[in-house]
């Protein structure tokens, strides 16, 4: 069983190789998510880190970044690497433009929903080549919308992106999923974490607070009332040391 990794470079390993074995098993769009507050201020970093799951491929890798701006950094911060690397794409600067006969591999870092119909058409462009996206937040209820066109959204793209990483600390909990794993939900017992559910979907809202209040021996008519919905921590730290007492 995949245990809660102590610090952020385990979880990046346990990440990479997760994508690796997802990669393996014929997943053509995956998803890798870290959702810590820091980690957008890290995303560079952790790209560069995955750059070797696509040794293979050689210059056939492409990272991509959601504006000009952060691509260039990483140009000049990477120096030498077996890769190119540029931005998404605009509608001054199309992503179909984006797409190379030669481009084996694509990593898309960080894209936004302001990004998600450039996401689109990169993977619908890349076709069987590999696309993983690095911390996605391809949903936004204000710019993706909701109802018929958020549904429609999810059924012909988000839906067809396997989630093979995701770490989320709650307060008090976690939520992990590591390829080709169950959904597990971890509390905080005893200065130490524990497993106490494994789903086959992701769960969130009402299904994780019933999960919770479970292990935390609140029962539905005790005159007890259930826990809100958790939130992020405000400090990664304060998640990782709890892990590593």
């Amino acid at each position: 069983m995949v245990q809660l990794p102590n610090t952020l470079d385990e979880a990046i390993a346990q990440a990479k190789e997760a994508t690796q074995a997802a990669l393996n098993d014929g997943y053509t769009r995956v998803q890798v998510e870290l959702v810590f507050p820091e980690i957008a201020l890290q995303a560079q970093s952790i790209a560069q880190q995955f750059i070797p799951i696509f040794e293979e491929s050689g210059s056939g890798l492409k990272v991509l970044f959601p504006d000009t701006g952060a691509a260039a950094l990483a140009r000049r911060d990477w120096g030498e690497v077996p890769c190119k690397t540029t931005d998404i794409g605009t509608s001054r600067s199309p992503v179909n433009n984006k797409v190379e006969p030669e481009d084996k591999a694509f990593l898309i870092v960080s894209p936004s929903s302001v990004e998600v119909s450039q996401v689109e058409k990169l993977c619908n462009l890349a076709e069987e080549r590999p696309c993983v996206l690095l911390n996605p937040q391809l949903e936004d209820i204000s710019i993706v919308g909701i109802g018929v066109a958020a549904r429609k959204l999810r059924e012909r793209f988000l839906n067809t992106i396997e989630s093979c990483y995701y770490l989320r600390p709650l307060d008090g909990a976690a939520i992990m999923r590591t390829y080709p794993g169950l959904w597990q939900v971890w509390l905080e017992t005893d200065e130490k974490y524990q497993l106490i559910a494994e789903e086959p979907q992701k769960p969130v809202g009402e299904a994780l607070e019933q999960i919770l209040a479970r292990a935390r021996g609140i029962s539905e008519g005790d005159g007890t009332p259930a826990p809100k919905n958790p939130g992020l921590f405000t400090n990664l730290q304060r998640f990782l040391n709890a892990l590593s007492r």
